[in-house]
């Protein structure tokens, strides 16, 4: 079982690059813990908080396709360590602003949008980099273990944030992100890439074409990257809104956010260990909709709960089925595309996977005054729960696959 689970680790490339980003995501985390508790703080409202992860989101959504054809067509190494000293500098910007006293609400939301930006151009470099150094049998296991990376980073990072705020101030949480860059660019300079970017004549309008074409002789596709969009969409906000239970519902504190993040994210890891034990086997599709049904089951539970350890077991599980459909979905997509194609097919899934996102939060934060934040967050996981058992049921392609 053990081997099973950490064959991609054979790749001396692979273990470079997981080490490399799980200190940057650990850094990410610990800035994301505390700027969402200071945006909050600062504006009083759960619209600001919405709209920072919109202007964090949306870039990766507008320049998704832009973002394909450049991972096809430039080298996606120098993509990477590019998009990785912008956030870098973004990082040490909000360090400073802190630290001297100037820091205001629009500074947030800013440097939110520039990080989008740079992240909406190193998301399908890193996709699309990531089968030119595993075997294409370990791929799904792979995309499990960067899972399993990105929430081990979300259990130390909220940890290790929310010390740092309490005890230092925000300014410590930016800068100690700014330094976890580094680690993931030096990674990044040592790996060896077997994929190099040919010559194209065709336009870049041309190229964005070649890729949604491609997409629409795949029949699967489309149902995929649809139910991709849907599941960030409604499933996300019991992420992103963590502050408003922890304040609000459960009159806490900083350490009560830190707790629901982190318990979150446990979960994360526990379900992409099991899709990293559950190896090559067939049906990933239908597994990917299990879990979504499960998702908006925990994510209603959460949402409707007013008891802080009920809520806590909801979340965890939560956790664990958010991570898992999103594992077998991108190991679908993967499997997929070609390596040529890779990049903008890797960029199409964004739109739909990373666009759900800032949406998402958007219509939650606008609707959170009217409706408020724990009703919306359990009716989206009522949503996902139908949705899910209908693709099952009646909808069968993406259950075939």
């Amino acid at each position: 079982m053990t081997s099973r689970i950490f064959t991609a680790f054979q790749s001396r490339d692979f273990r470079l690059m997981w080490a490399g980003a799980c200190t940057s995501s650990i850094g990410t985390w610990m800035q994301k813990l505390a700027q969402s508790w200071l945006v909050l703080q600062l504006s009083g409202s759960a619209f600001w908080l919405g709209l920072d992860s919109f202007l964090g989101e949306i870039p990766i959504f507008l320049l998704a396709l832009v973002a394909g054809v450049a991972a096809d067509r430039i080298d996606r190494r120098r993509l990477l360590v590019i998009s990785q000293c912008v956030q870098m500098t973004c990082a040490f910007t909000l360090a400073a602003l802190f630290a001297f006293g100037h820091a205001q609400v629009w500074h947030i939301l800013s440097l939110s949008f520039i990080v989008g930006v740079a992240q909406a151009f190193g998301a399908p470099a890193y996709q699309s980099l990531l089968p030119s150094i595993v075997p294409r049998e370990h791929l799904s296991n792979a995309i499990a273990m960067n899972s399993i990376q990105f929430n081990l980073a979300r259990v130390i990072g909220p940890v290790i944030g929310g010390f740092a705020l309490t005890h230092f101030g925000a300014s410590w949480c930016f800068g100690l992100n700014g330094l976890s860059f580094i680690a993931v660019i030096v990674s990044l300079l040592l790996i060896s890439v077997s994929f190099a970017p040919t010559a194209k004549q065709e336009t870049v309008l041309e190229s964005m074409k070649g890729g949604i074409e491609f997409i629409r002789q795949k029949p699967a596709m489309l149902p995929l990257i649809w139910v991709a969009f849907v599941c960030t969409f409604l499933g996300i906000p019991i992420i992103v809104f963590l502050p408003v239970f922890a304040k609000e519902v459960f009159q806490g504190n900083e350490a009560t956010y830190t707790l629901l993040l982190s318990v979150e994210a446990v979960g994360a890891i526990a379900g992409a260990l099991l899709v990293a034990a559950r190896g090559k086997r067939a049906k990933l599709g239908r597994d990917a909709l299990l879990g979504l049904i499960a998702l908006g089951i925990f994510e209603a539970l959460f949402g409707f709960s007013r008891n802080l350890y009920l809520s806590l077991t909801f979340v965890f599980f939560g956790g664990m089925s958010l991570i898992s459909c999103f594992a077998l979905l991108s190991s679908l997509v993967q499997h997929v595309a070609t390596d040529e194609m890779r990049g903008r097919v890797m960029s199409i899934y964004n739109i739909a996977f990373r666009g759900g996102m800032p949406i998402g939060s958007l219509v939650t934060g606008a609707l959170a005054p009217v409706v408020g934040v724990p009703m919306l967050v359990g009716i989206y996981g009522i949503l996902l729960s139908v949705l899910a058992i209908y693709l099952l049921l009646v909808h069968r392609k993406l259950a075939a696959l």
